[in-house]
C-alpha cells in the first residue's frame, strides 16, 4: 500500500511537471529580425479633402504594391496615430515592407510609384516618413 501510494506521486509529480515544461515550451515567445525596410508614413490630410479621395489615395498603395517587385506587405488602415507636422495634428498612416535596400531604393524612381503620387500629392496635407530595418 506504503509502495502504491508512493508510486502514485511519483507518477503524478512527474506528469505535472512534464506538462508545465510543455506548457513553457508553447508559451515562449519567438520573434525574428528581418532584413527587409519598413517604411512608415504618418500624414494629415489638406482640409475639405473627402474620404472618397482619402480612400483612393490609400488604394493606390496597395495598387502600386502590386505593379513594383520588392513591396512584400502593405498596412493601410490606421489604429491610432500620434504627433503632429508644424502643428496639425497627424490623422492617418501607411507602411509598406520592401524585401531588401534595393527594392527601397527602386521605389522612388518607379513608374507605379510616379502615378501614385498624382493621386496622393494633392490630398496630402504633410507627411512625415520612418525608414527602419534591422
Amino acid at each position: 500500500m506504503f509502495q502504491t501510494n508512493w508510486m502514485r506521486r511519483v507518477l503524478l509529480t512527474g506528469g505535472m511537471l512534464a506538462l508545465f515544461g510543455a506548457g513553457l515550451m508553447v508559451g515562449a515567445n519567438t520573434y525574428g529580425k528581418p532584413k527587409s525596410i519598413i517604411h512608415v508614413v504618418t500624414l494629415y490630410w489638406k482640409p475639405g479633402v473627402t474620404d472618397a479621395q482619402k480612400q483612393a489615395a490609400l488604394a493606390g498603395v496597395e495598387k502600386m504594391a502590386a505593379e513594383m517587385p520588392g513591396i512584400k506587405n502593405v498596412w493601410l488602415k490606421s489604429v491610432k496615430v500620434q504627433g503632429d507636422a508644424g502643428g496639425t495634428p497627424l490623422q492617418s498612416a501607411f507602411v509598406m515592407e520592401f524585401a531588401d535596400e534595393a527594392a527601397f531604393k527602386a521605389y522612388d524612381n518607379h513608374p507605379a510609384h510616379r502615378a501614385w503620387e498624382k493621386v496622393y500629392i494633392p490630398v496630402r496635407g504633410e507627411s512625415r516618413t520612418h525608414d527602419i530595418t534591422n
